[in-house]
């Protein structure tokens, strides 16, 4: 499948779980793909080799996309090299749990300023490039916790529920400049840890709320990406798609 052939996508946080999956994806799909990291270089390049392996090119980019200077300069890395961006995945984020009243201001700050204020800060250094070239995709990965919270995740439940308010916001902004900016909204992901740590109770507990029975894949998750990165998404803008198995549903 080539249907991003000629394409340059940037993915953040995709040293693992599902940003990796997502940037495999895409260099499947034909894409050219920019890897992100913060810390785990030996991540980012097995993800980055794998791509190359596929036939398409892949570079990897360290920095921390909370920092202004970082994500200008991860952007500018990436438009060095391919002289263009045509899709940005907004995928880096962290956890910092736990219950409000235990919360550390530190930890709010945190996750708010990964989750949220890096996305911010790519999308803003991405635009004009896509602007100039009048087409472009950006797809933030929300989640189920910024739709219906979760206890002990409140500043979780708060950037990604921002998340989904940048997407609508920024949709408007630039629809008319052929720029489609989407959302997507995990639930219970196999992959990364989010499974792994649960006890077997738990993991059990979940699974009967789940009307399909069953945690998704990283897979699933970055399916969508693709769809949404291609010509058949291309009048698709401002929606968030949860990818829960009908747990909120």
């Amino acid at each position: 499948m080539n249907e991003l052939m000629g394409q340059v996508a940037l993915v953040t946080g995709a040293s693992r779980g599902i940003g990796a999956g997502i940037a495999r994806c895409l260099g499947e799909a034909g894409a050219n793909v920019g890897v992100n990291f913060s810390s785990d270089r030996g991540g980012a390049n097995e993800v980055s080799e794998e791509i190359k392996a596929g036939g398409s090119e892949s570079i990897i980019l360290q920095g921390d996309v909370s920092v202004e200077t970082e994500a200008e300069l991860i952007v500018k890395q990436t438009t060095e090299q391919w002289g263009q961006i045509d899709i940005l995945v907004n995928n880096a984020g962290i956890t910092k749990d736990g219950l409000l009243l235990r919360m550390k201001a530190e930890d709010w700050d945190r996750v708010i300023d990964v989750d949220l204020r890096g996305a911010f800060l790519c999308s803003k250094y991405v635009m004009p490039h896509m602007i100039r070239r009048r087409q472009g995709r950006i797809i933030n990965i929300s989640s189920v916790v910024g739709i219906g919270g979760n206890v002990g995740q409140s500043n979780y439940a708060a950037a990604k529920a921002g998340l989904i308010g940048f997407t609508k916001a920024v949709a408007r902004e630039v629809a008319t400049r052929n720029v489609t900016v989407n959302a997507l909204a995990p639930g219970f992901i196999d992959t990364g840890g989010m499974v792994e740590g649960m006890t077997d109770d738990a993991k059990q507990n979940v699974l009967g709320r789940i009307p399909m029975g069953r945690f998704g894949s990283g897979l699933d998750v970055a399916k969508a990406v693709v769809f949404l990165s291609g010509s058949g998404a291309s009048y698709i803008t401002g929606q968030v798609i949860t990818i829960d198995g009908g747990l909120i549903a």
